[in-house]
């Protein structure tokens, strides 16, 4: 079934913050390959993953009918260990073509204090058809 297009402008915080540890940092950067110091740029994809899983749960969209099309970071302050982050994906935009839906998405992610730290922006691929996306 396609995706509603009333959802555009809905807001889904992620369900609970999430403490930026150096085991945390350590284990997401042996993961992803990350050779550098400090937190990986694409680490708060942790946070905002939470976030779009709220949004999938909520509106009942299975997961394995979504393919990742882009997601791109920009930065306010870089993480650091201690931050204490909470995300927020609005689904910022939609379109479909033929069997798919094109979700645009953007996560809001936020410190301890409100300030927001960096933006996440997503496209989704969803399949409303009966097969999933390859």
């Amino acid at each position: 079934m396609p995706v509603d297009p009333s959802l555009v402008g809905r807001e889904f915080p992620a369900p609970a913050p999430l403490t930026v540890t150096a085991e945390r940092v350590s284990a997401f950067a042996a993961a992803v390959g990350h050779p550098g110091e400090g937190v990986p740029p694409t680490f708060p994809i942790v946070l905002a993953f939470d976030a779009m899983q709220a949004f999938l749960d909520a509106e009942q969209i299975d997961l394995h009918r979504i393919v990742h099309g882009e997601q791109r970071f920009a930065y306010v302050r870089p993480l650091v260990a201690g931050d204490e982050l909470s995300a927020t994906l609005t689904v910022t935009g939609l379109r479909q073509i033929g069997p798919a839906d094109i979700i645009a998405t953007s996560s809001e992610i936020t410190d301890a204090t409100g300030a927001v730290v960096c933006t996440g922006k997503a496209t989704l691929v969803h399949s409303s058809g009966s097969e999933a996306p390859q």
